[in-house]
């Protein structure tokens, strides 16, 4: 029994060993506080700006920005991002999907509704995270922003 406490020993080391996570060896973000998409091992930076808050009563306010459309764009209704946290916290991004109304991308707050859609937040070491979309089927195809909790700043993209 003495003689196999040994080989249990390097048994479960070799096991940890390759239950430990690898390093992350893919592209990295140019810029730090910006997500990118990850298409393959290409990143494709988000349409980065501040949205107009237009407050509606006590418990609702719109966040817009200016255009239809982001140029930022996916095919992936499933899309994964790379993010670089400097100044903003990964696990403080939330994503929001907008409306198109009069030629400007739109988001309602209120209270009871348009609750921040599922991101996973994963570290990859070094400041560096992936966000991926959790919503079961994905995202259907329109217009969407990555922004901090309690802030404006948007980070925009579509999904086609």
């Amino acid at each position: 029994m003495i003689r196999l406490l040994p080989l249990a020993a390097l048994g479960i080391a070799f096991l940890g060993s390759g239950l430990a996570a690898e390093k992350y060896s893919g592209p990295r973000p140019p810029k730090p506080d910006v997500p990118y998409l990850l298409h393959a091992d290409n990143l494709i930076a988000t349409e980065a700006g501040q949205a107009r808050e237009d407050r509606h009563g006590k418990s609702e306010s719109s966040y817009s920005v200016p255009g239809a459309a982001s140029p930022a764009r996916t095919p992936l209704a499933e899309p994964i991002f790379l993010f670089e946290s400097d100044k903003i916290p990964a696990e403080s991004l939330q994503l929001f999907r907008f409306e198109v109304k009069n030629g400007n991308r739109e988001v309602v707050m209120a209270r009871k509704r348009n609750h921040p859609l599922r991101v996973t937040v994963k570290p990859l070491g070094d400041r560096l995270y992936r966000l991926e979309v959790n919503e079961g089927l994905g995202l259907e195809n329109g217009e969407y922003s990555l922004s901090p909790e309690g802030s404006n700043s948007v980070f925009c993209f579509g999904v086609y």
